[in-house]
């Protein structure tokens, strides 16, 4: 009977130990209506706490042909979608971008015409260029 014990104790251990936390999600959607392509300017609208994802999302953009400003208010011009996103950060040892969504909105009613998201854990981290990089190129990748 304490032989049994100790190897369902010692099999539970093993089993503890050798699962670990490595989650990653990437996804991105484009509404059936939407052609990106057409979109040329966009205003990524900036989050007041931010330091320097929304500068890693414009030049992301950039590179998709987009000519891109960016700011903490209502774009001062016309253009064509305003870019909003939401960064959330954890502390494993040192900080990283748990998670990074990208949404990609009407600027007349803020409708979300594309939306995108990256979700990964500690084991499985990447850096904030990594993360943007991923959710702007699975947005275009939705695109029809």
């Amino acid at each position: 009977m304490r032989k049994a014990m100790k190897l369902v104790a010692l099999l539970g251990l093993v089993a503890t130990l050798s699962t670990g936390c490595a989650v990653n999600r990437a996804t991105g959607s484009v509404d059936p209506s939407t052609n990106l392509s057409a979109l040329k300017t966009m205003y990524v609208k900036r989050v007041a706490e931010d330091d320097n994802t929304y500068n890693l999302i414009a030049d992301k953009l950039r590179t998709k042909g987009v000519t891109v400003t960016t700011g903490t208010d209502a774009p001062a011009g016309n253009v064509d979608a305003v870019v909003t996103y939401i960064d959330k950060w954890m502390w494993d040892i040192t900080m990283y971008m748990l998670e990074l969504t990208i949404t990609i909105r009407d600027p007349k009613t803020d409708f979300p015409l594309a939306t995108g998201n990256s979700f990964h854990t500690s084991l499985t981290r990447l850096s904030p260029k990594e993360m943007v990089e991923e959710v702007v190129e699975n947005i275009y990748k939705g695109a029809k």
